[in-house]
């Protein structure tokens, strides 16, 4: 079976794969993060309550291990993984503009995970990107004949 190596991955897919690995480690992280500051009144408070802070911080952690897992599909050219990323960042970057907006707390870390959604989705767009999980669908596509 053909694989990607016989098309040329372009840096820029090589750094959206990394930033897409950390990204989703980050909001695994932070979903773990959340779920220990279910007690804090404040918390409670700017999401409807203890099972808002749960559903936010599972939700969290789901995107994260999705993201992780399709990073390494990303690393090879895969055109899923590709799709599915950018819906799950998009998805993210809306959950961290929603908890950087609405928690009143430190929300520093919601705008990080803003800017590497951001950067993850720029990326996966660019042209060098879409030239290379086009020609890696074609190889794929080619082998199979």
């Amino acid at each position: 079976m053909t694989d990607s190596a016989e098309v040329k991955r372009p840096v820029v897919v090589s750094i959206v794969a990394v930033v897409a690995f950390i990204s989703g480690v980050y909001d695994i992280i932070s979903g773990i993060l959340l779920i220990f500051q279910a007690n804090d009144p404040t918390v409670n408070a700017a999401f409807g309550g203890s099972g808002g802070v749960l559903a936010a911080s599972i939700g969290s952690m789901i995107l994260g291990a999705i993201v992780v897992a399709l990073s390494f599909g990303l690393w090879t050219g895969n055109w899923v993984a590709r799709m599915i990323v950018t819906v799950v960042r998009a998805l993210s970057l809306i959950k961290s503009l929603f908890l950087a907006v609405a928690w009143m707390g430190n929300p520093v870390g919601e705008w990080a995970n803003v800017a590497l959604s951001a950067i993850v989705l720029i990326l996966l767009w660019t042209r060098p990107a879409s030239a290379y999980f086009n020609a890696t669908a074609r190889a794929k596509e080619r082998a199979k004949r």
